[in-house]
């Protein structure tokens, strides 16, 4: 891609495309008037890059084009930190794939990397000052803004590790250590961009700007997720395999507010085009389908797909084809034997040892997610005398619909704003024409059912557990696996402390500080 001088109007225009937000806007169009923008982006080396690594890196490349010198931080030592899962040499290689991915992936788009920089969080995080800063923050920090920064991108539990309430003040110092004068990151990290403007000042390091981009949801109409197989497609991924995936995506008959694919592409499809010179974006169909059909602009196809005039089947199709065509390039980079050793220290296969029962049960109920919700709103099933549907506040975004075949049984108005312990991963179905996503868990004994509360010190989202187990839930529990029956047959209720109380084998259920209980029913079974 040939060079060209542009003019401070055009670098802002580039620089600010498609973000949702800057802080410091005058101050950014000062500096660009005057000289390079620096920058950062930071991204913990764990699991593989994806697809949605492309988000973030168009960004890059449009930065990199208005002249910005660009750092990408590494943050090894966070990595490391992640619970303990990997020792730091295995970080290192992670960390090295990460570079050949990401460098791959700004030179499929086609800019120049003359002014990139890769820098780890070993080569400053573990200096003496950088060490003294963090006590000077932590001596200012209070615990309320701590907790505040980083409700949006640290795992949200009742009893957090105090790694969590660091992570936004070690982000904000990573600022001044890097000598840069904006940060980058998705609009998720708002808070931690604001607990930087407020505490770096009051330890002598001036504020900086910050760029957000918008969050793009998965393929399955959430975020984009390394742990969900259907929401995630590999930057290595072959033909077929984007193709399985993008057919399996979730894509409603002109939906334009809950669509990842649309998301997907006004993010990065119609810029990387840009950038690449490729013109408009095209759908092959049969012409007994309306026969091809080209979009100069994103907005062109947000409308064609609103109007039902582009159906869910022509946009994955399209989608599809445009994906494969920004990974070619990446796949022929990457294919050699070098970088494939690489990728083998770096993600070596994982041998699964055999399990005793007791170690299997525990696995089985780690896989599920249960998680604390009140319901707001409750109604009959238009269609079935027997089934409530519920909107349930689960600290989500927004409520989720759940049907509960509760009518028989509880009257409305003893649910209404009731906490309650719902399975969060189940596979959306529809029952009598409602989609539920989810279920209510109740206990029973005969005909006599009641509803498994958890703690009155519980807050919404909370994720119910066991003492000593603490795995990652499955993105969505797969139905042929039958990992709800097994954990649900487990589950019973018993007296503990005078108190009705249910407990996964002989474990009690806890969350907020508490075991989860029902109102009277002992020797119940839990449904």
């Amino acid at each position: 891609m040939s060079e060209k001088v542009m003019t401070t109007k055009e670098k802002m225009a580039l620089i600010t495309r498609n973000l949702q937000e800057v802080i410091g806007t005058a101050k950014l169009e000062k500096i660009i008037a005057e000289r390079d923008l620096v920058l950062y982006w930071g991204t913990a080396p764990t699991g593989r890059p994806h697809i949605a690594y492309f988000v973030p890196l168009s960004k890059i490349a449009d930065f990199l084009l208005a002249g910005c010198k660009v750092k990408i931080l590494f943050a090894n030592i966070h990595a490391y930190l992640d619970n303990m899962k990997a020792p730091l040499e295995l970080v290192e290689y992670r960390t090295q794939y990460y570079e050949g991915v990401i460098k791959a992936v700004l030179e499929s788009i086609g800019v120049p990397l003359d002014k990139l920089e890769f820098v780890r969080g070993t080569d400053y995080q573990l200096s003496k000052e950088y060490v003294l800063d963090v006590y000077k923050l932590s001596s200012l920090c209070t615990l309320r803004d701590a907790q505040k920064a980083g409700t949006e991108v640290v795992k949200q539990v009742s009893n957090p590790l105090l790694s969590g309430l660091l992570y936004p003040g070690l982000q904000a110092l990573d600022e001044e250590y890097l000598k840069v004068d904006a940060q980058f990151g998705g609009v998720d990290q708002r808070k931690i961009f604001m607990l930087a403007e407020k505490y770096l000042p009051s330890i002598g390091y001036e504020k900086r700007i910050h760029l957000m981009n918008p969050m793009v949801p998965g393929l399955t109409g959430s975020k984009m997720s390394a742990s969900d197989p259907n929401s995630k497609i590999d930057l290595l991924d072959d033909e077929k395999s984007v193709n399985k995936k993008i057919k399996m995506a979730f894509c409603e008959p002109g939906n334009i507010e809950n669509n990842g694919l649309l998301s997907f592409a006004k993010a990065v499809i119609f810029p990387v085009w840009s950038l690449k010179g490729l013109g408009h974006f095209e759908i092959k169909r049969k012409k007994e389908h309306g026969g091809d059909v080209t979009f100069n602009t994103y907005e062109e196809l947000e409308l064609a797909f609103k109007e039902e005039k582009v159906y869910p089947a022509d946009l994955k199709s399209g989608i599809a084809a445009a994906i494969n065509v920004l990974l070619q390039p990446v796949r022929e980079k990457l294919d050699t034997p070098e970088f494939k050793k690489l990728s083998g220290k770096a993600y070596p296969a994982v041998v699964k040892k055999d399990l005793t029962p007791s170690e299997q049960a525990l696995e089985e109920f780690s896989k599920v997610k249960m998680v604390v919700g009140e319901i707001k709103e409750i109604t009959n099933h238009p269609e079935a005398d027997h089934l409530y549907v519920t909107k349930i506040d689960a600290g989500e975004e927004c409520p989720r619909t759940i049907v509960a075949g509760l009518a028989k049984y509880i009257p409305k108005e003893e649910l209404l704003n009731k906490k309650v312990v719902i399975v969060a991963n189940l596979k959306p179905m529809k029952l009598r024409q409602v989609e539920s996503n989810g279920m209510i868990v109740a206990a029973s004994v005969g005909d006599k059912v009641e509803i498994v509360s958890p703690p009155s010190s519980a807050t919404n989202g909370d994720r119910i557990v066991i003492e000593g187990v603490s795995g990652e839930p499955e993105a969505q529990l797969n139905p042929k696996k039958d990992t709800l029956k097994k954990v649900l047959e487990k589950l019973s209720t018993t007296t503990i402390d005078s108190k009705p109380t249910v407990v996964y084998l002989d474990d009690p259920l806890l969350v907020g500080g508490g075991s989860c209980t029902v109102n009277s029913l002992i020797g119940a079974e839990i449904k």
